[in-house]
């Protein structure tokens, strides 16, 4: 045992080294791939560096100089998730290029991608056929992963949205057209706080969580109240009322429709309680037809 010990240090560090080095040489290709006119800086006459220098970088990404030097020189640092996730929208990496580089740096990107492997075609499609009842795809942490038309005008207009706030929770608690939405508010946030505390349980030391966390406690004092009282729901299905801006109240029955063994990923699907609320769902998913031809 204690010999396995030994050999596996130097393999960790080994690998380690591996990774750095491969994170400095995609950094670096990168870099020199964009054009400075694509990051709305002037080329001038002198430039001899293919696409950016590391100065524009780091100025972009709001970070140190010598900082991003090191981190190019593949040197042994600490790198933040904040930090990676400037890179990536200033390198303007793709949602794989993205997912690479929290790889390579060892660590769990704290943003839902636009775009996620989980949400297949076949899914996208399922969501359109639910049509007009409302209907997406979240994960456990209440990220929006995908969602029909209907759906994204029961509550607000999702697609105005940046893909980055597409959170339940961050939405019930910061987004003021969504919260008049929703007609019982008050006991809506205790809940899905209580859900949310519940899912965190086996995910406690993961960034992402740990972020969405620390800003639901920064931007909202109600978060905080209902958080603290440390109370544990699981997920069930529960009558809803919304209170929509295009076809007033409805009244729907909220099911989950769980898409895996563990309680992860997860259809949601709102149908409606009585026939007023599924005319007014028609209404609205021909409101949103409407607007997207427009």
């Amino acid at each position: 045992m204690a010999q396995e010990t030994v050999t596996a240090a130097p393999r960790a560090q080994a690998a380690s080294e591996i990774r750095r080095h491969e994170l400095a040489a995609f950094l670096r290709h990168r870099r020199e791939h964009i054009a400075p006119e694509q990051v709305g800086l002037p080329r001038g006459r002198r430039r001899r560096t293919p696409g950016l220098r590391r100065e524009e970088v780091a100025q972009l990404a709001a970070v140190g100089v010598t900082w991003y030097t090191w981190l190019e020189q593949a040197r042994d640092i600490q790198v933040s998730v904040q930090v990676l996730d400037a890179l990536a929208r200033t390198l303007m990496l793709d949602p794989s290029e993205r997912s690479h580089l929290f790889q390579l740096a060892g660590a769990v990107d704290p943003t839902p991608a636009t775009t996620c492997p989980s949400v297949t075609p076949a899914m996208r499609a399922v969501l359109e056929q639910l049509e007009p009842y409302p209907a997406c795809l979240q994960n456990s942490r209440y990220d929006i992963l995908a969602y029909n038309r209907t759906y994204g005008l029961l509550l607000c207009d999702l697609d105005a949205v940046p893909p980055e706030d597409r959170n339940c929770m961050v939405l019930s608690y910061t987004h003021d057209e969504w919260r008049s939405s929703i007609v019982h508010l008050e006991e809506t946030q205790r809940l899905m706080a209580a859900r949310l505390r519940a899912a965190m349980a086996g995910h406690l030391a993961e960034p992402a969580w740990k972020m969405l966390l620390k800003r639901l406690r920064a931007e909202s004092p109600e978060f905080c109240e209902a958080w603290d009282r440390h109370e544990v729901v699981a997920h069930r299905s529960k009558r809803k009322e919304f209170l929509n801006r295009h076809v007033g109240r409805v009244v729907v029955d909220h099911t989950d429709l769980w898409l895996s063994p563990e309680v992860g990923p997860r259809m949601v699907t709102y149908v409606p309680a009585d026939e007023e609320s599924k005319e007014k769902l028609r209404r609205l998913h021909e409101t949103a037809l409407a607007r997207e031809m427009a």
